[in-house]
């Protein structure tokens, strides 16, 4: 019987669409963006990026490295200007567990800062780029104010509570003086726990610490200086780096972390929100609540 050649073009179509995503997919196991066969050393490398409000896939992916017995080393790749605090911590906490079980430094890209930061203090080694913005030690909690606006527009606000501050930090009135003592103790006790671990994980007096961690920002050759940061150099840097620490010979393997699969809406809408956030400013892409952040 004759064989269609509609049916012989799907056939070869399928072959050759295979073939192509083969050969893609072997490109990028050569290039440390998938699990590679290499018999040499491996370093992962996690990316932590942009404004942290959210920790679940970083944790993931450090979590993924951590149990990987293939995994030597992993890099934190940094650039982030810090964000959430609980977010932040978790990471932190995350990377402590990390450094049980594998060496770990952190590559600090363009800007590392406030909660960006405390996550590097966790590391065995921070290495900077001379031009890294970094610092900014402190804890930050912003409140809105358009009772001048309501006013102007006619709009009026009541509100019916159970306890007198309940309603504390509402956008339509003036913060009491009580409300404001309030939340300055919670805003120092917070700044408390990151000037405290930052001293005890980088070895440095609390009182140097506290006189850095007002708020002020350095350059990574400043923070060098300062005993924030090891050494500096780039991200290829701290992967020979990483290879040292962990008794790899010659120059290891890098391995990517895998961000989690999304569907194709969940991508264009994410990707949406970024444009508009960027459109719109940083400050209403800030995750709600007290933050570890530079701005």
């Amino acid at each position: 019987m004759r064989k269609h050649p509609v049916i012989i073009g799907i056939c070869l179509l399928i072959l050759i669409g295979m073939a192509f995503f083969a050969v893609i997919y072997g490109l990028n196991l050569l290039k440390g963006e998938g699990r590679s066969l290499t018999l040499r050393g491996k370093v992962g490398i996690v990316p932590i990026e942009g404004v942290i409000a959210n920790a679940s896939e970083i944790i993931d992916q450090i979590t993924e490295f951590a149990d990987d017995s293939g995994i030597r080393a992993v890099v934190l790749r940094i650039d982030s200007p810090g964000g959430g605090v609980a977010p932040s911590q978790e990471i932190y906490q995350a990377v402590c567990q990390l450094r049980t079980k594998k060496k770990v430094v952190v590559s600090m890209g363009a800007v590392a800062a406030s909660g960006g930061y405390l996550i590097a203090t966790a590391a065995d080694r921070i290495m900077a780029n001379p031009g890294t913005i970094t610092g900014s030690i402190s804890a930050v909690m912003h409140f809105a104010n358009v009772e001048e606006l309501l006013k102007k527009v006619g709009v009026r606000s009541s509100v019916v509570k159970s306890g007198k501050f309940k309603d504390i930090g509402s956008p339509a009135r003036e913060m009491t003086s009580e409300e404001r003592e309030l939340i300055q103790g919670i805003v120092d006790d917070i700044y408390d726990q990151l000037v405290t671990t930052i001293s005890e994980n980088r070895k440095i007096p609390l009182e140097k610490v506290v006189k850095l961690a007002d708020g002020r920002i350095f350059s990574g050759r400043q923070a060098l200086d300062l005993d924030l940061v090891d050494e500096l150099g780039g991200l290829q840097d701290a992967v020979l780096l990483a290879g040292r620490l962990s008794n790899i010979e010659g120059k290891p393997a890098v391995v990517h972390a895998v961000k989690k699969r999304t569907s194709l809406w969940k991508y264009l809408l994410e990707n949406m929100v970024s444009v508009v956030a960027e459109k719109i400013g940083p400050r209403v892409a800030e995750p709600p609540g007290i933050h570890y952040l530079f701005e």
